[in-house]
């Protein structure tokens, strides 16, 4: 019994370090509104370029695998190997797309809102960010 309430301890331990990082980093996007237009661009140009160059890796690897998988699908398809219901996987597509956006507009603001509103009230940073995202996408 005593193991299950280190581990509970431990779990609780580590959701409080979880919201001490989320309060740092509150209280550090919070402060870049009052900074510099300069530092709002370096801020945003830094992290910018560390979301794009982590998205150009993972994303790359991503792309061959799914890549690779639809051009072997294909070549499959077109050789007779296996037939494909080009119809069936639309509907199938469409359905699930459906109940992505149900979920997604069902809790309120979405992500993509919550950034669009970050972005327009520090312009300068979200400026930085985009042309930091492009850097490291091509870095």
């Amino acid at each position: 019994m005593s193991d299950g309430k280190t581990k509970k301890e431990a779990t609780n331990k580590e959701i409080i370090n979880m919201s001490d990082a989320a309060g740092y980093l509150d209280r550090f996007v919070g402060d870049v509104s009052k900074k510099s237009a300069t530092k709002q661009i370096l801020i945003g140009a830094g992290s910018g370029w560390a979301t794009g160059y982590i998205t150009m890796k993972v994303g790359k690897m991503a792309a061959i695998a799914v890549g690779g998988g639809i051009i072997l699908l294909q070549l499959a398809n077109q050789q007779g190997i296996i037939a494909i219901d080009w119809n069936k996987v639309q509907k199938k597509v469409d359905k699930v797309t459906d109940k992505v956006e149900e979920a997604v507009t069902g809790q309120g603001p979405s992500w993509a809102d919550k950034v669009l509103k970050v972005a327009k009230e520090n312009s300068y940073m979200a400026t930085g960010f985009l042309g930091g995202f492009l850097i490291g996408l091509a870095s």
